[in-house]
């Protein structure tokens, strides 16, 4: 073999060793979801990827199971742990049944968050609310009875029973419902995130209440369900839906009138927020009690006693300004 080759030959696999090398040392953080195929969820993946790219060293292993099961959590966390992947940041379909698993995770040295939806203590090292749970009940009454003139009867359809997120945004929402002695909230019934049943949730509260003025929906699918529903009613005028929302997906219900507003924080941002604390976490960052771990371009999350923080104020579209946001997600 001739010298220029053998060095060529020599560079070749310098090279090759050395990409090996960087792609060994990539930081591979899994993005963790209620279920595939949710806008909100994709519009977060996108999030974190645009974290991983601005960090430069990390792979987004955006996954979840087919339906919102903690069951097919568990599947999905397990494989991870098999994987050897380097953070888990999930948004929980259960505190309590995905804690075990992420439990074992920890122990292999993996570190977990959960985000959106939150874990249990013992199966996570910290939680970002994407927003106040307070603030978020507060709102989505609020948007409610601003459109009933503050009276009448309202109804939530929510996601999974055992959703935390939702469970915690209920509580708070029934909380200020004393500032509304006019409201009356008749029903809460469960869409499990799936379109046609929320759908279907949604005609059974107008069959049951007759006299029902607005549906509360903190949830971007039973949201979207319910405004069809009641567009397909013809009860558009008679019954708002409101609640939590994409303004890509809301933006026909808000023009025909099913939708006066609604609410959501940007899932973008809280895909980029989970991934940068995730990382920070990795590389060294201490989640503890007043602890203020960095979230890129999102400021820093500074945790309470439970190890939980919040990401921002829940932002109200409508009429005025949903144009200039739904190309966006």
């Amino acid at each position: 073999m001739g010298i220029l080759k053998k060095a060529l030959t020599t560079a070749a696999i310098a090279t090759v060793l050395m990409a090996q090398t960087a792609a060994a040392e990539n930081v591979k953080i899994a993005l963790v979801v209620k279920a595939l195929g949710i806008g909100f969820f994709e519009a977060a993946a996108k999030g974190a990827e645009e974290a991983a790219a601005e960090l430069g060293d990390v792979e987004i292993i955006y996954t979840g199971p087919t339906s919102t099961t903690a069951e097919g959590q568990i599947e999905v966390i397990n494989a991870l742990i098999a994987q050897g992947v380097n953070a888990i940041a999930i948004s929980a379909n259960d505190p309590d049944a995905v804690a075990p698993a992420l439990q074992r995770a920890m122990d292999r040295g993996i570190t977990v968050i959960s985000w959106d939806s939150g874990v249990a203590k013992e199966g996570r090292q910290l939680h970002l609310n994407p927003s106040s749970s307070a603030l978020i009940g507060n709102t989505i009454i609020k948007l409610a009875a601003d459109h009933i003139d503050g009276t009448g009867d309202v109804a939530i359809l929510s996601a999974t029973s055992t959703s935390t997120n939702q469970n915690i945004w209920i509580e708070e929402a029934k909380k200020v419902l004393p500032n509304y002695p006019n409201v009356n909230l008749v029903a809460t019934v469960y869409g499990d995130d799936l379109a046609d049943k929320s759908y279907r949730e949604a005609q059974g509260l107008m069959a049951t209440y007759p006299n029902l003025k607005a549906i509360i929906a903190p949830t971007t699918v039973g949201i979207l369900a319910a405004s069809q529903a009641v567009t397909d009613a013809g009860k558009i005028g008679e019954i708002n839906v409101t609640g939590l929302g994409l303004p890509s997906e809301m933006a026909g219900a808000v023009e025909s009138g099913a939708t006066i507003s609604f609410a959501i924080w940007n899932p973008i941002d809280l895909g980029y927020a989970a991934t940068m604390l995730s990382y920070n976490l990795i590389k060294g960052a201490e989640a503890a009690p007043g602890a203020s771990i960095p979230m890129g371009r999102i400021g820093a999350a500074t945790l309470d006693e439970n190890n939980e923080a919040a990401m921002s104020d829940p932002f109200t579209y409508d009429k005025s300004n949903i144009e200039a946001f739904k190309s966006i997600f």
